[in-house]
């Protein structure tokens, strides 16, 4: 008998825990304006490249849906020296994707003497990706391999097809 309530005890407080745990949330898809007041959905999220810096990896669109999506990658100024254009190489198993570099095309980029950030045109990826795959991101001259997560790939695939609100 004591062995029978014990046992009802636990599956009552794992049933608990369960109802009670609030969901994890993986999208950090979100709206914003840019720079000129323009309605822009994001996802932003910090990754670590194999050599463990950080950096900061924004991926946006400006528009409606089908209009084009840019993936940002952002560091602490002095860490990013490249010459313009640089092709952002993007892996995911035997596939290669050579992202263009599209930095110059912002004004605010080209003119910013901290050269902190680049821009690559996303959705040659996206359009080619047929799941949420990891992906790992070369940028020579800068890091070796960037490890991009599931979680993320899809936060980049809901800002190409999401709506603006």
């Amino acid at each position: 008998m004591l062995a029978l309530r014990r046992l009802f005890c636990t599956l009552l407080v794992a049933v608990m825990l369960l109802l009670l745990t609030p969901a994890a949330v993986s999208a950090q898809v979100h709206e914003h304006q840019d720079e000129n007041g323009a309605p822009m959905l994001r996802s932003l999220e910090s990754l670590r490249d194999l050599d463990y810096q950080s950096w900061q990896a924004v991926a946006y669109r400006v528009g409606k849906p089908g209009s084009p999506v840019v993936l940002r990658i952002v560091g602490y100024p002095g860490k990013m020296r490249l010459e313009h254009p640089t092709s952002l190489l993007v892996q995911a198993g035997v596939k290669e994707w050579q992202l263009e570099d599209i930095t110059l095309d912002n004004a605010l980029l080209a003119t910013d003497g901290r050269e902190a950030a680049a821009e690559f045109a996303l959705d040659p990826l996206l359009n080619d990706l047929s799941n949420k795959r990891p992906l790992r991101l070369f940028l020579p001259g800068v890091f070796n391999e960037m490890p991009v997560p599931p979680y993320v790939v899809a936060e980049w695939r809901d800002v190409q097809t999401e709506p603006l609100s």
